[in-house]
């Protein structure tokens, strides 16, 4: 028998081991489902042991990254893909920055090495299932992670989604201004009724099983039920992006600013002081770009809804909702990488502190940063 191949570990000096021990203070983001996190606040609960998101105890205690494949990593898999989930398993949950070991779903045999990692003796083939449905998504958001679990009938526990209520009526807010006008052409307006069909739709649209609830505009639309659902699901995903950028972009500017006034302490060389220059210059250009890339995106979707609601023709909204799954899994990764920077930033240099950090850190944090947004890392 050929041996078993062994998921890579993560020596304590790499960058990644430095990340990994910020993580355990920054909980789950767009690019990072902190599991160790989620089981420390909530492995109390009755609803975390009734409704896990992986069975396996090892695997319902890793981290989940979205992680954008580098050149030194495309050899694992058997197709090229600009994205990847990685499953890391830590050697001590207390301490993340020990490392731990780590596999890509879908590099070459992954299946075996994960159930090693996990000491897996019985079958993973609902976590398999989990994993698979997590790697089809561009980021793990939790409003469109909790969505795409539920479209696949797997039940899992509030805990692992940290989407607020008050994000999600504040969604649902937006929702309802976004497809006010398209009621009209759904429904019909009758004798007033439109507040009330309107909020009845958003329901609809941002429930799991909006399939027969939402049957009037697949109806109005000509689809079948199956692009129908497909679709559905990716413009209510390309809704909560847009609903989410809302917040982004006076961050994005804030942090535009402050990476300029950045104070890096304890540079050693020359190589160093270049870097950490063409870095700040290349990021603060790359994130308007990333802005304009998100923003010609929306207008596919803008444009097909304008010639839904305002000019009645259908066809053009339909042409979108099959296109939708490509354009939602496109506009999912730029999102999931701007929202890290972000987040990430914030979390690092929160408001009023000192924008200041040691070399070692500040290029880390660059670096990171650069990755996400796919900027070649050249001088």
């Amino acid at each position: 028998m050929a041996p078993r191949r062994k998921t890579k570990p993560i020596n304590a000096a790499d960058r990644l081991a430095r990340s990994l021990r910020a993580l355990a203070h920054t909980g789950s983001t767009s690019r990072v489902l902190n599991l160790v996190e989620i089981e420390a606040k909530s492995g109390h609960r009755p609803e975390y042991a009734e409704h896990p998101l992986f069975r396996n105890r090892i695997l319902n205690s890793a981290l989940i990254l979205k992680h954008r494949v580098r050149n030194d990593d495309v050899y694992l898999f058997d197709e090229v893909r600009p994205l990847a989930t990685k499953i890391i398993i830590p050697f001590d949950r207390s301490d993340l920055g020990l490392g731990g070991r780590s596999v890509f779903v879908g590099q070459r045999g992954w299946i075996e090495m994960l159930a090693d990692a996990c000491n897996a003796s019985g079958r993973l083939t609902r976590d398999l299932t989990v994993l698979n449905a997590i790697d089809a998504l561009p980021s793990l958001d939790p409003f469109l992670l909790r969505e795409h679990l539920r479209q696949h009938d797997l039940t899992v526990a509030h805990c692992y989604f940290t989407l607020s209520p008050a994000d999600y009526d504040a969604m649902q807010g937006f929702v309802g201004m976004e497809i006010g006008h398209l009621i009209e052409l759904a429904f019909g307006d009758h004798g007033g009724s439109r507040r009330a069909q309107s909020g009845r739709m958003v329901e609809a649209l941002l429930a799991a099983d909006f399939g027969e609830r939402l049957s009037p505009l697949r109806q109005t639309l000509g689809m079948e039920g199956h692009s129908f659902k497909d679709g559905v699901f990716a413009w209510k995903g390309l809704l909560y992006y847009k609903w989410m950028l809302t917040r982004l972009w006076p961050r994005l500017t804030e942090i535009c600013d402050e990476l300029g006034r950045l104070e890096v302490t304890g540079l050693r060389d020359e190589a160093d002081e270049r870097y950490v220059a063409v870095a700040r210059r290349r990021l603060q250009g790359a994130l308007p770009v990333e802005r304009h890339a998100i923003l010609r995106t929306l207008k596919i979707y803008d444009d097909a809804f304008e010639q839904l609601v305002h000019n009645r023709r259908p066809q053009a909204f339909r042409d979108f909702l099959l296109g939708a799954p490509e354009l939602f899994l496109n506009l999912g990764e730029r999102v999931g990488a701007i929202a890290h920077v972000a987040s990430y930033w914030r979390y690092r240099f929160p408001e009023g502190q000192p924008l200041t950090a040691g070399a070692e850190e500040a290029i880390d944090i660059l670096q990171d940063f650069e990755t996400s947004l796919a900027i070649p890392l050249h001088p």
